[in-house]
């Protein structure tokens, strides 16, 4: 995404700050930050559904664009991936592959795009006139070991799985070492596949399928509409909002884990 970002502001004589906010103490920091209004305009990335800042930079009247949303109500300018429509298409390969007792991985569940990617699982288990069973579908955090964790939960859960949709490659690589810990041979025995077709996908023993977002894209979409934002300060939601929550497409990678 930094590479869209840094080609798109290239063209004009606005430069990039990078600032990291994961604790309380930052987060005040930021916000003390920002309101001194030392900055055109801010780019969100990794905002979780009660992340305040996106309403601090509304009352400050700071131009803003979310990477992803908040909810489907989102208020600010974003851009996202299809999301739902990545689910769908990761459960319909696996589905076509003939597996039948399909389990996902999913992310935090406060965060939008991971809410999506579940609606799309069950959506491609209705199409295909499967019952959708909750107990299949569990929640880790977007970290290995929270793979790690979901993947053996979801093994005592069905014993049968035969293939598992994890919500981010780095989940898919930690069910991977459950899966090989308890014997199960990928693809063979289970098929994987991850989301975000990050590096971790390329090089994983066997390559992992993976759903590849748009990241350089959505870089690039999201200076122009923060551009736009600062050229028109008025509050986005007085300028027509519909045409201004982006969703670029996402594509299943297909490699030898399923």
């Amino acid at each position: 995404m930094l590479k869209g970002v840094g080609s798109a502001l290239s063209e004009t004589e606005m430069q990039l700050l990078l600032i990291f906010a994961g604790s309380d103490r930052e987060r005040q920091r930021l916000a003390q930050y920002l309101a001194a209004h030392r900055v055109d305009g801010v780019l969100l990335v990794s905002v979780h559904a009660d992340d305040p800042l996106p309403d601090l930079l509304a009352q400050l009247e700071i131009p803003a664009v979310i990477s992803g949303r908040r909810s489907a109500e989102e208020t600010l300018p974003s851009v996202d991936s299809d999301n739902f429509g990545g689910g769908r298409v990761a459960v319909e390969h696996l589905i076509d592959q003939g597996r039948r007792n399909v389990v996902h991985l999913a992310g935090r569940l406060d965060v939008y795009g991971a809410q999506r990617r579940v609606d799309g699982y069950r959506e491609a288990l209705r199409d295909a006139g499967r019952p959708v069973d909750e107990s299949l579908i569990v929640a880790g955090d977007f970290t290995e070991e929270g793979g790690r964790r979901a993947m053996t939960e979801l093994l005592a859960r069905c014993p049968a799985l035969d293939a598992v949709f994890a919500g981010s490659d780095v989940m898919a690589a930690g069910a991977r070492q459950v899966l090989r810990e308890a014997g199960r041979r990928i693809p063979d025995d289970v098929a994987l596949v991850g989301y975000d077709d990050s590096a971790i996908a390329r090089h994983m023993d066997p390559p992992l399928t993976s759903v590849r977002q748009p990241i350089e894209e959505m870089g690039r979409a999201m200076i122009d509409l923060l551009l736009d934002e600062i050229a028109d300060r008025r509050p986005a939601v007085s300028r027509g909002l519909e045409r201004r929550q982006l969703v670029l497409p996402s594509e299943l990678v297909r490699r030898a884990s399923s």
